[in-house]
């Protein structure tokens, strides 16, 4: 008997197989006395030691830019001073290695997650280090990915980055999670393997292990119970569908012409080379150069001639010279030592993004001048935006910050539901705007992008969210000026002919989607994509939404 399970699609594509689940964590044993406190310290402290150079050389073997960062953030907070501390005084009070490491993760667990925002992203990391550093401590092996000798899909609760960045896609068909959320980074990693992936799916950890499922990784689906035949059929489409998609190359457009670049989400110049053996990038630009992957986990900020020589790479490499490079964003939502901003009660509603400026100028104003002087000595002409802009003098005092350095194109990222209502003001201050649907998202419907129960909201299908969209597109075309989406939603192959019909100039995307992406928009015109887009708006719910457009209702 079939059943269909729905999460959300947070990385596109179908496939079938049997399902295969993770095992789970380490179970801790009773707790023991502790008769010699100094050598349960040790045993305590290696254990982080080992895992934290463990997720350090799995980053050193990452196989791109996005998923070593985010394992190198990984192995630091393995390797950080407050959890080494919380730890050894676990264990003087009284705790045996294995629970004094199972305590203090815990612990700083429920601090981040009470910080909100970015750094509650970072919560579900502990959970990974704490099972790596329990097993360490016990001398037992680390859950990992199943390897049953035939390609399946792969079911867990929840993934780490270390177990997620090197699945083979060869084995691996696709991940179905019971927790997660569009922006976590099961999500993010998946979409960067081109691996097919649902996440927030009830009821996927009581489907028995060999069951064969069918997984739409676009339309958040998960039916249980196929036919081994009907396996097969699924599979043959989707390897023609991806044969297919590999071939397409050139511009963004739709059946009928209509131009829609489509860019590249990168955090350094590495990301524009593409892995061994593959096939070059095929893009128009970069779309989002986050420069935040230059400063991270410093305790000095970068120099002048550091960042020029970061951003020149870029602009040198970057396909036809074209880059939206995006001012830091940073905050207390995301910790930097050198900033040394004071602690907040709610870090996702107070200093970040440009709003930094306003206590640590000479952030920006040196930023600026070396993306000036890397854009002068390279030859090119950067776009250069802000996050977190809120309100019109914010926007007009960032553009003067920026001409004053000979920068000509100026825009900002619309993050917040301020700036979309005041879209049409901004874009008499600025060159061009950049929607980041995942903030825009998270400020739109209050809510938390790591609460596992609301990730609904957060579906870059909820209509709220298109009609924002849609108002700062419909800004753009007033003013003549590009209106970009950079947010998760963009790398959504069935989203993309909404967004195009809603009027959306640019997709910026993992190098990845750019293929699937173009080839959606391809088959459809411009009156098609319009029409999806009313549809889109006027549905109650973003499943829906989704229904409709993939049935071409």
């Amino acid at each position: 008997m079939t059943e269909t399970l729905r999460g959300l699609g947070v990385s596109p594509g179908r496939a079938a197989g049997r399902v295969r689940r993770m095992a789970g964590p380490p179970a801790l044993p009773a707790p023991v006395p502790v008769a010699d406190a100094d050598r349960e310290v040790g045993r305590a402290l290696r254990a982080l030691e080992t895992t934290a150079a463990d997720l350090a050389a799995r980053a050193e073997k990452a196989p791109d830019a996005t998923a070593r960062a985010i394992l190198e953030a990984q192995s630091f907070i393995a390797d950080d001073p407050g959890l080494r501390e919380t730890v050894e005084a676990n264990v003087r009070s009284g705790s045996d290695a294995a629970h004094a490491v199972d305590a203090a993760c815990a612990h700083h667990r429920r601090a981040l997650e009470a910080a909100g925002g970015y750094i509650a992203e970072r919560a579900a990391d502990l959970d990974d280090i704490r099972n790596r550093a329990v097993a360490a401590v016990l001398g037992l092996p680390v859950p990992g990915v199943p390897e049953p000798g035939h390609p399946f899909v792969l079911v867990a609760e929840d993934l780490s980055p270390a177990d997620t960045v090197n699945l083979d896609p060869g084995s691996v068909l696709a991940l179905v999670t019971e927790k997660g959320g569009p922006t976590s980074h099961t999500a993010i990693l998946a979409r960067a393997r081109g691996l097919p992936a649902v996440v927030a799916c009830r009821g996927v950890s009581e489907v028995e292990e060999g069951t064969w499922v069918a997984v739409d990784g676009a339309r958040g689906v998960v039916e249980t119970g196929i036919g081994e035949e009907e396996a097969a059929e699924i599979r043959r489409r989707a390897d023609a569908g991806r044969r297919r998609v590999a071939t397409g190359r050139g511009p963004g457009r739709t059946s009928d012409g209509h131009p829609v670049k489509l860019l590249l989400n990168i955090g350094s110049a590495a990301d524009l080379r593409p892995p061994p053996g593959a096939a070059e990038i095929d893009a128009e630009g970069v779309g989002l150069f986050r420069t935040e992957f230059l400063f991270l986990d410093r305790r000095e900020a970068p120099g002048y001639e550091e960042q020029v020589a970061a951003y020149e790479a870029v602009f040198r490499a970057a396909p036809g010279g074209h880059v939206v490079i995006r001012t830091l964003d940073a905050g207390t939502d995301k910790p930097l030592p050198f900033l040394g901003l004071p602690g907040e009660a709610n870090p996702a509603l107070g200093v970040r993004g440009l709003r930094v400026s306003r206590l640590r100028p000479q952030v920006l104003d040196t930023q600026l001048d070396a993306i000036a002087e890397a854009a002068r000595t390279s030859g090119t002409e950067p776009w250069v935006m802000a996050p977190m802009v809120t309100t019109v003098s914010e926007a007009a005092g960032f553009a003067g910050r920026a001409r004053a350095r000979g920068i000509a194109r100026v825009g900002a990222m619309v993050e917040v539901p301020a700036a979309a209502l005041r879209a049409a003001r901004l874009l008499e201050e600025l060159d061009f705007l950049s929607i980041g649907t995942n903030d825009l998202s998270q400020y739109t419907f209050a809510s938390d992008r790591q609460h596992g129960e609301l990730a609904d909201l957060l579906d870059p299908w909820q209509p709220a969210l298109l009609r924002l969209v849609a108002d700062c597109a419909a800004a753009g075309r007033a003013a003549g000026k590009p209106v970009g989406v950079c947010g998760e939603a963009a790398a959504d192959p069935l989203l993309a002919g909404v967004l195009a019909g809603l009027g959306v100039t640019s997709l910026s995307m993992s190098a990845s989607c750019v293929a699937p992406v173009r080839e959606s928009l391809a088959a459809l015109s411009l009156k098609r994509c319009r029409e999806n887009a009313r549809l889109a708006l006027g549905a109650d719910d973003p499943a829906r939404a989704r229904d409709m457009i993939a049935s071409g209702r």
